[in-house]
């Protein structure tokens, strides 16, 4: 038996936490769908509650709405993910995690001198840059940004 799309846009947001404008926003870019109803007005299926839930546990976790589309995009007939489907989807978010978290420690552990930009602004840099030869090399961070593996 089919699912009858019964929500509201209101009871949505409310239950999600969520403004009107973000499920708006969601819609837009693909994210989740709504059907109309008679008189016009945006109606859910109770399966939007779980889609809206992987969303926001995906950006809790620093996904982006990018590659939560990608994932949605992935699941057979773009179903709403199930607990295996959050698994799955989990498991391959925590690579990039990593990354991320890596790149925080090194940033973290950088904090009390230069964040290796080369820009020479301290009067004592640990990580002198002379004639910003780094430059060659990237814009931004280029020492933050250097795999040290």
């Amino acid at each position: 038996m089919l699912e009858e799309a019964k929500l509201s846009v209101g009871q949505v947001a409310k239950r999600c936490g969520v403004k009107i404008s973000t499920l708006h926003f969601y819609e837009q870019i693909g994210l989740i769908k709504s059907l109309r109803n008679q008189g016009n007005q945006r109606r859910y299926k109770r399966e939007v509650l779980r889609r809206i839930s992987v969303i926001k546990a995906a950006q809790k976790m620093g996904v982006t709405l990018e590659e939560v589309k990608v994932a949605f995009a992935n699941l057979p007939d773009k179903r709403t993910p199930t607990k295996d489907d959050w698994q799955q989807l989990s498991r391959f978010w925590q690579q990039g995690l990593n990354q991320k978290i890596a790149y925080l420690e090194k940033l973290r552990d950088s904090l009390d001198g230069c964040i290796g930009c080369g820009c020479l602004s301290m009067k004592s840099c640990p990580i002198y840059n002379p004639e910003d030869i780094l430059a060659s090399e990237n814009t931004g961070p280029v020492l933050l940004e250097r795999d040290n593996n």
